[in-house]
């Protein structure tokens, strides 16, 4: 047993036990190659745009998983910024930088700025259902943009006056100001975002916007 110990404390050293494997599918390979955070200019230029937008945010080591999945120039956000506050962001994981830069004009130009103009209170947190996670699309043997962290599920809006305005109840709720907001942000997602889909798309999208970095433009 004391050689066991001595193994385990020798692994948290140097990193090297996995203690607790980021979120996937249980048919996932278990083994997880972390190479060190990449420095090419493409990188160093994502970087240094989204730090400009206010975001605070830790770059992250490339991790390859296996079986398509991996989060590569990839970030974790803590709080983003709008004209003149910041806010939170719930249940996020990684996304690449690309991804994460979408993300940070969206919620400062199209979603904060329409919770100002047409519900009269800023924004204070935006709720996900996460982005990373190494699954394929529903229904089909393709990997989603989710397994490359290039996707984001988002579900609600927090504002700062305290209401929570949420894709499942109040896309099409009894509020007509809380309606026209929801279909705002998602026009403007889809001036940032390469493919967004929401409640009109299909059942699966009722409670949420797909919002994914790749794509050539589909808006649903």
């Amino acid at each position: 047993m004391g050689r066991n110990i001595a193994i385990l404390l020798s692994c948290l050293a140097l990193g090297a036990c996995n203690l607790l494997p980021e979120e996937r599918q249980a048919t996932a390979p278990q083994r997880v190659v972390t190479k060190p955070i990449a420095a090419s200019p493409a990188t160093r230029q994502c970087l240094s745009e989204l730090g400009q937008t206010g975001a605070r945010f830790s770059a992250q080591p490339d991790k390859y998983f296996g079986a398509g999945c991996s989060t590569l120039n990839a970030v974790t956000i803590d709080r983003l910024a709008g004209d003149s506050n910041a806010f939170g962001l719930s249940n996020m994981g990684p996304v690449t930088c690309p991804t994460a830069n979408a993300l940070a004009g969206w919620a400062r130009f199209g979603v904060d700025r329409a919770a100002r103009q047409i519900l009269g209170s800023p924004l204070e947190r935006i709720e996900t259902y996460g982005s990373y996670s190494c699954r394929n699309v529903a229904g089909s043997s393709r990997r989603s943009a989710h397994a490359t962290a290039e996707a984001i599920d988002v579900a609600g809006f927090v504002l700062a006056d305290g209401r929570r305005i949420s894709v499942k109840q109040d896309w099409n709720g009894a509020n007509a100001n809380e309606r026209r907001f929801l279909r705002v942000v998602q026009q403007s997602a889809c001036k940032r975002f390469g493919t967004v889909l929401g409640p009109d798309y299909n059942a699966a999208h009722e409670d949420h916007f797909h919002l994914e970095a790749t794509g050539g433009g589909y808006c649903r």
